[in-house]
């Protein structure tokens, strides 16, 4: 367990990011967010946190519903206990063994989802299942994990490197492994940030080309710093944080044995650990491979917070749902300045039945 200090936040959001900011319908993307944001979801994830009874029963009566493709844990439990917490409901839809819309159209799917419940969350492999739900639905869609993005999960990593280092500004993280959908996630959100993000990966596993090209757009406004390598020890050299994920995602079992070939260079490890800033923590989104991706020494010591970001999910999801769903704290008293928690108004247009 790690017993380092963490930097400590401010408590309260401030009205230019909460109630000013103008909030998406969806979250589909990070992209969807922009910097304001990134930091609007941020500041109202860190003060659910520090103030859990203030926001009991500010989604109550909400209902979402969770169709997953893939097997999860810290996704499917984050999301039922944080709009359980709110005092809304969320009905879970087992789809392991088919995909969401082999019975019938996705259209069809959403259409009848918007008249029932309040949100649609989605765990799928192809990308293209949440934005044809979202296109669809007139309710919020949340990407919960896609073959292209990971939203959730890389606005939860920010809040861990915002704990311990505050100013993101300032922070450098070194993404060692496969260029995948985590990558994307936290590629967008370090350019929102205006952290500096290198990526390490072998040749031919680099992030995806419109990803980059849409994160640099955004850094060169924010500030941020994106730079992608091949040489994880250049990466790593100096930063404030390692993160890797695993180098065969789901859906790709079959090239687990050439991927390990490929990628038996880019393991963190303690070795290449040595050669980062003398404070730099370890991060994974789990569920690791010790002893593929990163050595178990290095995962399980006292420099790594992989169940802080596991925890940080749970308060990420939260305002997500909060704001996505039209929220309002339960006690508005322990809000400074009044600044709503919700700018969302009104539901997205109910979509004309082809």
């Amino acid at each position: 367990m790690s017993t380092r200090a963490v930097t400590a936040m401010p408590l309260e959001p401030t009205p230019s990011t909460l109630a000013g900011h103008t909030w998406c319908e969806d979250l589909i993307s990070i992209n969807d967010l922009g910097p304001s944001g990134v930091t609007a979801v941020l500041e109202l994830a860190a003060l659910m946190k520090s103030r859990p009874t203030a926001f009991r029963g500010a989604l109550g009566g909400k209902q979402i519903v969770m169709f997953f493709e893939k097997p999860s844990l810290r996704t499917r439990l984050t999301f039922e206990a944080g709009i359980a917490s709110l005092g809304g409901h969320a009905f879970f839809v087992d789809q392991t063994g088919s995909r969401i819309d082999a019975r019938e159209s996705l259209s069809d799917i959403a259409h009848n989802l918007e008249r029932w419940v309040d949100g649609v969350v989605l765990r799928t492999f192809a990308h293209s299942t949440v934005t044809g739900m979202a296109q669809h639905a007139s309710i919020p869609v949340i990407n919960a994990l896609s073959d292209l993005e990971h939203p959730c999960q890389a606005l939860a990593d920010y809040l861990t490197l915002q704990e311990n280092f505050g100013d993101l500004g300032n922070v450098k993280l070194a993404y060692v492994g496969d260029g995948n959908n985590v990558a994307h996630s936290l590629i967008l959100a370090a350019a929102c940030a205006g952290s500096t993000i290198r990526v390490a990966t072998p040749q031919g596993y680099e992030p995806n080309a419109e990803i980059l090209k849409q994160a640099k757009k955004i850094g060169a406004t924010t500030g941020a710093n994106i730079q992608l390598l091949n040489d994880p020890v250049k990466a790593v050299s100096g930063v404030d944080a390692i993160y890797t994920d695993v180098w065969a995602s789901m859906g790709q079992e079959s090239e687990a044995a050439q991927r390990k070939q490929v990628f038996g260079g880019f393991q963190v490890n303690d070795k290449l650990f040595a050669q980062t800033a003398p404070h730099a923590i370890f991060m994974h989104c789990l569920p690791a491979h010790r002893g593929e991706e990163v050595a178990a020494e290095t995962i399980d010591s006292s420099r790594s917070v992989v169940f802080d970001q596991a925890e940080n999910r749970l308060h990420v999801q939260k305002a997500i749902m909060l704001m996505l769903l039209g929220g309002i704290a339960t006690d508005s008293s322990q809000i400074r300045n009044g600044a709503s928690t919700s700018s969302r108004t009104s539901k997205k247009p109910r979509r004309v039945h082809a």
